[in-house]
């Protein structure tokens, strides 16, 4: 006997749903504003459940999460009276009343006013996070969404020009969309329910389009549904329509573009005064302790706590702005296969053992296959160990993290780097070398060298993308077959795109077919710029060979992506120096406040105390100048290490391109406090 513990899990949920029901109808209006709100973002979230349900359940969460806190918060309160933490005087206003009765009332219920006033205000804190994150999950999904449409609109455009170039209807169209899920994301799923609406209800696919342009999250696609179902309606020319749509939402994407970088530019001013406040914050309290004021705790918590924090808050500022490039790059071979082996095996990673598991079990040929498989694949692993780490730098962790643990512990056992806090701060320099320096540059180097060149591999093939699409299409325009237009190109250009093509070509004249070798080919590099034209492309051809327009389109959309990137480059450009050239400031103003003050300082000190200072040199009310360095050093190493993350994340908005930067930070630093510390 088998639970279905997913099943009874939703069936719990439904349950507490349906038990605060009537709270839902009493506190809110089924037909309000802020039902139907919430019942939009739910379907545009695609979240298949009905408002009243929902926010049932939201209301059982606040309101558990609620009680739960309620409860926590009397007893907190209780206890910091019942052990004296807190007194009723703590809670005396000092006004005089005459009133003694009055007096003696409020002294019977000052505690457990306090107490009940706690222990709501923790209640209320409860009920407003569980019930405020579950209404506003929808809301987060459907902006989500929403953007995600907006950056693939362009291309699902292009492609749908590309199938009325080859001839297909209106519903062709449409259906070959909704498949196109693999390349377009949440545009395709858009389609999908359009079809579906069409299928399995019987909807006429006039009255889909007109209610999915209502629920669509992205204004920009219901703009242009509605424009579609216009020219549907009229019997307008589609191909035209398209046409003209592909152009508009091209020049859009450069738009939003510098609406983003704008946006940017305003973030790189901000970091500048952002990653300063430290340093000011640090500046102050030395110079309180030097007064007599003591502020040990702020300085760590300053180096330790702020400054991280700084630059945490700061990278979420940017990902709300800047997004990554949607899809994974991968294609499916076999149309509409929803567990195709030979996509498994493109996915498959380390230990899939390729196409051959996707036929164990049926003749037992293939069991003896997989059972040789893992030898081979190891063997060719041993053999090009670079090859497999560029296609995987993340693999690089699984050899790194071992030995940085392995040399850390060494280091700690044999005595060779300090282990106790005041042993850090006699050694400030070697200590943090030791402990972190030299686990970072483990960790970082081997996985940033691979993954820039994995970058820089996938970029060989982008790079001449446009260049070689014109090629196509000139060549396919003086009657050339696509195949024949392929063989052409790659044997007048140069470049590893060039070497694609001639693998392309070999393919098909060994019996594949070319739909499949242009798949095999994308999802060797799995970009999503690539897999976009290649799944135009390969749409295109499986209707006419003659794809003149459709080459074209995809050489326009490539090149409008080209001046994308190279605006973006060029403006971020300037975001990276803004933050680099703040970090090296950061470092100098550090460098000149230890040798040319603190270490001043207390070498006056030194002097006025007749030259018979202890070790570790102390001045104005117990300030150690070497812990000062430790701290000082602590800071612009996570400094170098934030700033680094920044820099790539801008760049590209991937973390690990700011490795790169991370370990061009860190050695300045420490080449820095190598002179200073």
């Amino acid at each position: 006997m088998s639970l279905d513990t997913g099943s009874g899990l939703d069936r719990s949920v439904d349950s507490l749903g349906d038990l605060f029901y009537p709270l839902f109808r009493w506190l809110f209006d089924e037909d309000g504003d802020f039902v139907d709100d919430v019942e939009t973002k739910l379907a545009q979230a695609r979240m298949a459940t009905t408002v009243e349900l929902y926010l049932s359940r939201a209301l059982a969460v606040g309101v558990l999460l609620g009680a739960v806190l309620w409860i926590l918060g009397t007893f907190v309160g209780y206890s910091l009276f019942a052990f004296g933490i807190l007194s009723p005087e703590t809670f005396s206003t000092g006004a005089h009343i005459p009133n003694e009765a009055v007096v003696a009332f409020i002294e019977r219920i000052k505690i457990p006013a306090a107490i009940g006033i706690l222990g709501l205000v923790a209640g209320s804190v409860g009920f407003v996070s569980g019930f405020g994150t579950l209404v506003a999950i929808p809301y987060s999904r459907a902006s989500g969404r929403e953007r995600e449409i907006n950056m693939l609109l362009s291309d699902a455009i292009s492609f749908m020009y590309a199938l009325s170039v080859g001839g297909l209807n209106q519903l062709e169209i449409l259906e070959a969309m909704a498949r196109a899920d693999d390349t377009y994301g949440e545009v395709a799923q858009e389609f999908q329910s359009i079809v579906q609406e069409t299928e399995y209800f019987g909807t006429d696919y006039r009255n889909a389009i007109q209610q999915q342009a209502a629920e669509t999250p992205s204004d920009d696609l219901a703009q242009f549904l509605t424009d579609m179902l216009s020219i549907v309606n009229s019997g307008g020319n589609m191909q035209a329509f398209l046409s003209d749509k592909k152009d508009k939402h091209m020049r859009t994407a450069k738009q939003q573009q510098e609406v983003t970088l704008d946006t940017l530019e305003l973030f790189g001013e901000m970091y500048m005064t952002l990653s300063l406040f430290p340093l000011l914050l640090i500046i102050i309290l030395v110079i309180m302790s030097m007064l007599g004021e003591a502020q040990s705790f702020m300085l760590y918590a300053t180096v330790y706590a702020l400054i991280p924090i700084t630059g945490v808050m700061f990278l979420v500022l940017v990902s709300t702005v800047k997004q990554d490039e949607p899809g994974d790059g991968y294609l499916q071979p076999a149309s509409g296969a929803g567990n195709d082996p030979v996509a498994d095996a493109e996915r498959g990673g380390l230990r899939h053992l390729g196409i051959v598991e996707g036929f164990v079990g049926e003749f037992g040929i293939f069991d003896h296959i997989k059972s040789r498989e893992g030898t081979f694949r190891t063997k060719q692993l041993l053999r090009n160990p670079h090859h497999f780490f560029r296609d995987n730098p993340t693999y690089t962790l699984a050899l790194t993290v071992p030995a940085a643990l392995v040399l850390l512990v060494f280091a700690g056992e044999s005595g060779a780097a300090p282990t106790t806090w005041g042993g850090m701060v006699q050694a400030p320099v070697w200590g943090t070398f030791v402990w972190v320096y030299v686990p970072l540059y483990l960790l970082l180097i081997p996985l940033g060298v691979f993954h820039e060149w994995n970058v820089r591999a996938r970029a060989a093939i982008t790079g001449k993308l446009s260049d070689n699409l014109r090629k196509l299409s000139s060549a396919n325009d003086t009657g050339q077959t696509l195949l024949e237009s392929i063989s052409t190109v790659a044997d007048t250009s140069s470049g590893k795109l060039a070497d694609e093509f001639d693998v392309v070509y070999a393919k098909v004249n060994y019996g594949m077919s070319l739909r499949n070798a242009l798949i095999e080919f994308n999802n060797k590099y799995h970009v999503p710029r690539l897999a976009r034209t290649v799944k135009l492309i390969s749409k295109a051809q499986e209707a006419s060979s003659q794809i003149t327009q459709v080459l074209t389109t995809a050489a326009q959309a490539s090149e409008n992506q080209d001046d994308i990137e190279r605006e973006r480059r060029s403006r971020t450009r300037m975001q990276v120096a803004i933050i680099l050239m703040t970090y090296l400031t950061l470092l100098g103003v550090m460098a000149i406040l230890k040798t040319q003050f603190l270490d001043v300082m207390a070498g006056l000190t030194e002097q006025a105390a007749g030259g018979g200072g202890s070790g570790a040199s102390q001045f104005g009310g117990g300030i150690d100048t070497q812990l000062l360095s430790l701290l000082f050093f602590h800071a612009v190493t996570l400094q170098a290490v934030l700033s680094g993350i920044i820099s790539g994340y801008i760049r590209t908005a991937k973390l690990m391109a700011g490795i790169k930067f991370v370990v061009i930070l860190q050695t300045i630093a420490l080449a820095v406090w190598l002179v200073v510390g």
